[in-house]
This record gives C-alpha cells, structure tokens and sequence, in this order.
C-alpha cells in the first residue's frame, strides 16, 4: 500500500484529502462487516423484544426476560419459598434439664453429714508416667451416673437416674431413705454435665464441643458461647444439622418476620455450622469502572449496589441499554436478565432486583466502543495516522 508520505508528493490536497474520506469509509464499512469479531463477550441487541412483563427470547439458547415490576415481584417470591423451609421443630420452649449418662451429681442429705462421703470419680491419669495411679490426683466428690443410667446411694442402693429432671431424682430418692431417715431434707443437682453436646463450626471466634447445662441451649446462646460470629460469617446461612436433616436458618429474615431466634433449641448431637461470606460472591464484568467480585451482604445484594460497588458504568465505554445478570437455574439452563438502566425507573428496578449468589453481572459495550476495538485490532496505526495526516494537510 501506497503510503501517505508519497501520496503527499503525487497529488494535490484536494485528491489527498478525497483518499482520507474515502479511506475512512472503507474501514468503516470493514467494521459494519466484522463487527462480530469485536473482543469480548457481546449479546445480539437486534433480537430482544419490547420491554414489557412478558419480553423474552431466545438467543444462542439462552431465554433473556427484561427486567420489569411483575419480573422483580415474582423473582422476590421465588426467593421467599426457597428459603421458606419449615423450622416449627426447631422451636419450642425451653425444656428441664433431664440427667442421662455420664453426669456427675451432688447429693447432700442435711443433717447427715456421714451421708456426704460419696465414691469420688477418679479423672485419667494427667501425669503421664503409666506407674502412677490415677486416683492419687486429687478428684472431684460427686455420684456418677454409670452407662446403665444408674447410681449408688447410702441406704438407697441403685436407683435408676437417667431420664429423670433434678426435681424427679430428688423425690425418687427421698422415698427410698425415708423407712430409714425421718422427713430427709435433700438437695440433689448436677454437678458437671457431661451427657449432651453440640458442635459449633465455620465462622465464630471458638468453634468447638459445647455442653448441653442447666442454661436452655438456644442457637443464640450456642453462637455466644463460640465467641461470636465472625466478620466473615454470613448470617443468613446458618445450618443446623439433626437427624442427617439440615435446617437452613436465616438470621436476618427471622427477625424481619418477627421470630425470635432464641427460640430455637439445639439438642444433643446437633450441629451448627456458620457458613462463610466467601461462598456467596457476585461477578461485575464488563464495562464498569472497576471489574471484581462481591460479598453479599448476609446474602443480600441488590442490582444497583453490585453496579455501584464496581464504580458504576463506564461513561466511555459503557452502554447503559444492556446491563445483564446471568444466573444458573436449577435445571442447568442459565438464566439472563436484561435492563435498561438510562433512566430513573431503570434504576429503581435495579434497586429492588435482588441478586443470588453466583450472578454475574455484565454491562455490554457501546457501539462507538466496539467500533473502535475493532479498528485497533485490523488496522492498529491506519486510523490515526489517516487522521493525524488531515490535520496536518488542513493546516
């Protein structure tokens, strides 16, 4: 190809001038032609239908809807059954304590002080020299309740403990020393409570086994007992193992419907897992100021906010038209939102249209945008120096 500088000597300005127009519409008519190989991802503008309730195509497979009041309303339905699993057995009130195996108890009779010499429960040996008895550690006085449920007492032989609240133990074994002990006077309760526990995992400060006591085993309690959640805890993905059943819990929405979540009781061999802000991101991409993923907040995240974290869109580079959330169902067929964000309804829809965890959110490119990206990548120097030459020529 002839270059511009010895087109200069050759011909006069008016023809050098009549080649940079022509030159400037022939790429322009290259880029009409491939504008389908512009970089990055890009949907087909021309196949979306009128912005209506019912707008929806399909394009390369995909099913795009619009963005509109009857889809956010719908879509905040949807989210409300999903996470509309039943808890009702979770909550109830706070039970008795009930002694089962392994609990030791403290047992005075008054009055009978040679009733207190109770067989001390002897711990493992903490020395770590096998020739040295365990017993000769200083124990803890107390009755324990053996595997068969069951404990010794003066006058009272085996009584069967186990199943039994503080209150019913106590009757129970009054009755028995009463043919030798007129009206006893007898204080019973449990010393270490050693039979129920839970398990906290994920993000709270102390993760661990807790003991089931005398203290209504509530999840708030649980979660205060490990310390607290962390910054990195998602409080609306909370899970309660039972039974090989799992409970979704979502703090926030408790209390947005009025449900205390001190209601809710663990028992023994629950698990509760605090699950991390982590695995609920969101993708921005596209042509926005800064390009990154996002933490939900207690899986929560509106449109407008995803736009708004990621620097909103690019004002050079952005088409405000074609904003898109691309969301995989259920039954593998990805899903795409399509909105308008141009004017102030666009963004009020943007506001109330809540995000999932995975979405991704992309902003198309502008025509201009795409026009350009195309000419760099042909004719990388043919368009600046055609116009550089113009100016120079023009002066």
């Amino acid at each position: 190809m002839m270059s511009y500088r010895l087109l200069s000597y050759l011909c006069p300005p008016c023809v050098r001038r009549s080649v940079c127009f022509f030159g400037l519409c022939v790429l322009m008519l290259l880029v009409s032609a491939c504008n389908s190989v512009a970089p990055g991802m890009h949907f087909d503008r021309q196949s979306f239908a009128p912005s209506d309730s019912s707008a929806s195509n399909d394009v390369a497979g995909l099913r795009i809807q619009t963005i509109t009041p009857a889809l956010v309303l719908e879509q905040q339905q949807q989210r409300d059954q999903q996470a509309g699993q039943d808890i009702q057995e979770l909550i109830s009130s706070p039970p008795a304590y009930v002694i089962q195996n392994g609990d030791i108890l403290s047992i005075v009779v008054w009055d009978h002080p040679e009733l207190a010499g109770a067989a001390p429960v002897a711990p493992a040996n903490l020395g770590g020299d096998p020739l040295t008895p365990a017993f000769n550690i200083t124990p803890s006085a107390g009755f324990s309740v053996d595997h068969e449920g069951m404990i010794q007492f003066p006058f009272a032989g085996k009584l069967k403990i186990a199943g039994l609240t503080e209150q019913q133990a106590r009757t129970l074994l009054a009755e028995r020393i009463a043919r030798y002990i007129n009206k006893p006077d007898i204080t019973l309760r449990v010393q270490s409570y050693r039979s129920k526990r839970i398990y906290v995992e994920g993000e709270v400060k102390t993760p661990g086994v807790q003991a089931i006591n005398d203290i209504p085993m509530t999840l708030v309690e649980a979660i205060h007992r490990a310390g607290g959640f962390l910054p990195t805890a998602d409080q609306s993905q909370i899970v309660i193992t039972r039974d090989r059943q799992n409970f979704n819990i979502d703090l926030q929405k408790m209390l947005f419907q009025g449900l205390n979540p001190a209601s809710i009781m663990l028992g023994n061999g629950d698990v509760v897992r605090v699950k991390s802000r982590e695995q609920n991101k969101v993708f921005v991409s596209g042509e926005v100021m800064t390009p990154k993923s996002l933490l939900m907040h207690d899986g929560r995240l509106t449109l407008n906010e995803a736009l708004g974290e990621a620097g909103g869109i690019n004002p050079q580079t952005g088409d405000g038209r074609q904003v898109y959330v691309i969301r995989n169902a259920s039954d593998k067929q990805p899903q795409v939102f399509h909105l308008d964000t141009r004017s102030p309804a666009g963004l009020s829809l943007a506001e109330e249209f809540p995000l999932r965890a995975k979405d991704v959110v992309y902003v198309d490119a502008a025509p201009l945008a795409t026009w350009h990206r195309v000419i760099s990548l042909i004719f990388p120097s043919a368009l600046s120096q055609v116009v550089q030459a113009n100016n120079t020529n023009g002066k």
